[in-house]
This record gives structure tokens, sequence and C-alpha cells, in this order.
């Protein structure tokens, strides 16, 4: 059924936004790649990258084992939004002997049940917002990242209309549901907010939230 092939670097289980941007990212650098997914329109997209690329409705440790995932030395578990089949998962993948197990996690307490087991965690929106601020030390252009049709993490310059006020009394979080995760003023980028810190104009903030928000934000700001 599936395509044996020994000593592959890297595999991959699950191909959501985060799963197949890192395989497409992986193959286009000459990684060897094994890629699993339990949808067939998903498989069908990454073919045109792989060949090793296999839809499987089963993540036991027998179905595992028929994909030869076993030879990789690095697998990557990438399905974070279903705790249980993450969890078992990564530990089937732990217990098959892979050397490197990289696992996904979208909170906290699943991404500590994941260390105990004995995989790495990734979390991917606080590393993306980690990154996006280190990368407004030394950018002067916005920039956004797209998590999902819907959701998106974004720079934007505060103006005059909240100049003066904490991020509490701006209401951003009220008012457009949005998250400020990271902000830069005078060459210092902060990641840990307090909501008590008091913004500037031509202060950069970063934002996490629904596309539409941003923009309803965005346009709130820039209306005089």
């Amino acid at each position: 059924m599936f395509n044996h092939r020994p000593e592959i670097e890297f595999g991959i289980i699950g191909i959501g936004r985060f799963g197949f941007a890192l395989a497409k990212t992986l193959i286009e650098a000459g990684k060897e790649v094994i890629v699993l997914d339990n949808n067939e329109n998903k498989i069908k997209q990454i073919r045109s990258l792989t060949e090793n690329a296999f839809v499987v409705n089963n993540l036991d440790k027998e179905t595992l084992e028929e994909t030869g995932i076993q030879n990789c030395e690095t697998v990557f578990v990438c399905i974070g939004e279903k705790i249980d089949v993450s969890i078992l998962t990564t530990l089937n993948v732990i217990n098959m002997g892979v050397k490197r197990v990289i696992s996904k996690a979208i909170t906290y307490e699943q991404g500590c049940v994941l260390k105990k087991i004995g995989a790495e965690i990734v979390y991917p929106e606080n590393d993306m917002a980690i990154r996006i601020a280190n990368r407004l030390l030394n950018e002067e252009a916005l920039e956004f990242i797209e998590l999902n049709n819907d959701i998106h993490i974004e720079e934007l310059r505060v103006t005059s209309k909240i100049d003066g006020k904490s991020i509490l009394k701006s209401k951003i979080r009220n008012d457009f549901n949005l998250n400020i995760i990271a902000l830069e003023r005078d060459e210092e980028t902060i990641i840990e907010v307090d909501p008590n810190y008091i913004l500037r104009e031509n202060d950069l903030i970063v934002v996490i939230g629904k596309k539409s928000n941003i923009r309803k934000l965005e346009e709130y700001l820039n209306n005089k």
C-alpha cells in the first residue's frame, strides 16, 4: 500500500496550514519527507511536491509502521487542535523509536503532556509573535502573517486616536476582539504586554484576531 523508503530525514503527520507550510519548506530545501494526513484532497495537493504523501484513516501504531514513518530521523506531529489524537499519535511515534519527535501544541496544558511523554513542543502562534517582534527591530514596513483564511497576526501603527491611553483603556480587546501580543517603541520590543502600558503615537503593535476586526481597528486608527 505504501512506498517504503529507509532513512527518510523528516516525517510530517497532519497537513493543515502549519503542516503544509512546514512540508513545502523542507521539500523545497531538498529534504526527503514523508507526509501523512486523513484528507485525500490535502494529500493530492502535497503530491505535486513529493511522492511520499499518503492518506491514512487511522493513526494507530500498526498503520504508522506500514507507512515507514518510523524510519524518519525527525517526525513532526501537527495535530494541535485534536488534543487526544495529538497526544496518542505522539506517543505512538515515540514508542516506534523515532529519534526526534516534535509536536504542535495549542495550549500550555497540551504542551506539558506532550513534553512529559518525550516530545519537543512548538507553539506556532507564540513563536510567530516572537519572530514578528524581532522583525520589528529590523524593518520599517508593516507586515502580517495569515494563520488561516480568517485569523491574522498583523502589525499596526498607533495613531493619535489612542495616544496616551493604556492598552486596557484603548479597548482594543473589548471593542475589536483583538489581542496585542507584542509592541515596539524606540527600538525596544516587548512581548510580555502589560494592559496598563501607555500607548504613544507611532508605536508599533502586533495584534492577533479576525482579519475583519483588524481592518476595523486599522480604519478606526486612521480615521481623522
